[in-house]
């Protein structure tokens, strides 16, 4: 199985990218966590996306807040799928990243999850993976399933309680 590559602009994303760890070890997908800034480790962040391909990788996830380019600046050195979280900051409540890491000019494409959505970042590279990997569909299949349950579950004490 290819492994998901989780790089973060800062070790101040960390409690958005365990959202995406907790779902990524629940769905037993192999995975790495990096902490490259686009601006101030251009080079390391470049020589990551550079690289992926080759060592294992089948999706990225970049998570970035404010200025938010991450996302960008790592599609721009691959070719593999990258998915970007933007991140919630204090100034803009996260729409200054929402935006950076949504526009993306054509050939650059960035899939980008909601403001903070490292756990939808993760099922999205799942399912990115499980395209070629029919036992990782089977465990979204079932993933689905039971989060419907839950709902349902849900549903009857409401319905009983009112």
């Amino acid at each position: 199985m290819k492994k998901v590559g989780i790089i973060m602009g800062s070790d101040s994303d960390l409690p958005i990218i365990r959202k995406a760890t907790g779902v990524l070890d629940e769905l037993e997908i192999p995975y790495e966590v990096h902490i490259y800034s686009a601006h101030r480790t251009p080079v390391e962040a470049r020589d990551f996306a550079v690289n992926a391909r080759e060592n294992g990788y089948g999706v990225l996830i970049a998570a970035a807040g404010m200025a938010a380019h991450l996302a960008g600046a790592i599609a721009a050195n691959t070719t593999l799928p990258v998915i970007g979280i933007p991140c919630k900051s204090s100034v803009l409540d996260g729409m200054d990243a929402l935006l950076s890491t949504v526009m993306m000019p054509t050939g650059i494409p960035v899939a980008t999850v909601a403001i903070n959505g490292g756990a939808n970042a993760a099922l999205l590279a799942a399912q990115i993976i499980a395209v070629e990997d029919s036992a990782l569909a089977e465990k979204l299949n079932n993933k689905r399933a039971n989060d419907a349950a839950v709902v349902l579950e849900k549903d009857a004490a409401v319905m009983n309680n009112l």
